[in-house]
């Protein structure tokens, strides 16, 4: 259950192995999914390491989205780059050591003023590529009209009351099933079966500003970042809360999101939407995939965090192979690293 990048592509995998399946979600247009960035970045920190498994991630990724893309007859991921502008001369530093060590996802920026026609900065830049950008709320919304001219959705919340289970199979209203798998983001972190995990949610804000004068192809960041969206319209952020009361917009994003505009940019902008989500983080910074050792047909694909956009297409192949008897799960994703918690 759950349709957000995850539930997608377990989706779209299952079908594609010949397995029968309902998916069962409730529209939410604020969840993390629909309002991520779309942006598959090979590096991450203030090191500039490469992140988790990226050199067989984005490959994959990058094929994965073009085959549901052809088989929809859209398109959802193109290639970009990160133009990385030094908010410090730590960062640069950092960046010139992190080059010394490893070519393979760094170029440094020698045509220092190049883009200071559009942005204001004072300690150069270094680019970052390539890196993948996804088109997040087109996929979601082209793979739901999909799933719901196939019958295969079912709009509603999710009752885990009535959800029942007997040896080989799950019951849930008038569907039986071998599984029920819970790709459902932050409600995870609540769900009886689940919540032993360490999950480690976190609140991010965003915004999408237009801007007609500035490059359109590639991603900006100095600190935050402009993640190309549609037309002149960019997508600003984000904001990383370990500790919130709310989901909700807060003022202090805002003042600090259209101060960082003015100073960096030198074109007007306009905000359009500020918006907030809850992630489905996790202490590990690694996914939950896989089935419940006391339940064997409950399963879980969960916890992608902020890099849904590479792991849910990569993990969901992972654990349909699982399904279909032609595959195990990475033993660093795998809830049965957690098999101790997870009997209690």
């Amino acid at each position: 259950m759950g349709q957000g990048l995850a539930g997608t592509w377990l989706s779209w995998w299952l079908r594609q192995a010949g397995v029968s399946f309902k998916l069962i979600d409730q529209p939410d247009p604020n969840g993390a999914s629909f309002r991520a960035a779309g942006l598959i970045n090979p590096v991450t920190g203030r090191r500039l390491v490469n992140t988790w498994m990226i050199d067989e991630l984005m490959p994959f990724a990058s094929a994965a989205y073009r085959e549901i893309g052809n088989f929809l007859h859209e398109s959802f991921i193109e290639e970009t780059s990160v133009i990385d502008f030094f908010p410090s001369v730590q960062m640069l530093q950092a960046f010139q050591k992190r080059y010394e060590e490893d070519h393979l996802y760094l170029v440094p920026g020698e045509d220092r003023e190049k883009y200071a026609g559009w942005f204001r900065y004072d300690l150069g830049w270094g680019a970052i590529q390539p890196a993948w950008l996804v088109s997040v709320d087109k996929i979601l919304t082209a793979w739901r009209n999909r799933l719901q001219k196939m019958d295969l959705m079912v709009e509603e919340v999710f009752d885990i009351s009535k959800l029942n289970q007997s040896p080989g199979k799950v019951e849930y209203s008038d569907i039986q099933a071998r599984y029920i798998i819970f790709c459902d983001g932050k409600s995870s972190s609540g769900n009886p079966f689940f919540k032993r995990l360490p999950f480690a949610l976190n609140k991010g804000e965003g915004m999408l500003v237009e801007i007609n004068e500035i490059p359109s192809k590639q991603v900006f960041k100095k600190g935050m970042s402009l993640v190309p969206y549609k037309e002149n319209i960019f997508w600003l952020g984000s904001s990383y809360e370990w500790e919130f009361n709310d989901d909700q917009p807060s003022e202090t994003f805002r003042n600090q999101a259209e101060s960082w505009l003015h100073h960096f940019l030198k074109s007007p902008f306009r905000i359009i939407e500020h918006f907030a989500a809850i992630r489905p983080a996790t202490l590990e910074r690694k996914p939950f995939v896989g089935f419940h050792p006391l339940y064997p047909h409950i399963g879980i694909l969960n916890g992608m965090g902020t890099k849904g956009c590479s792991l849910s297409p990569y993990f969901a192949k992972q654990l349909t192979n699982l399904i279909t008897g032609q595959g195990t799960i990475h033993p660093l994703a795998d809830i049965n690293r957690f098999e101790r918690v997870l009997r209690r």
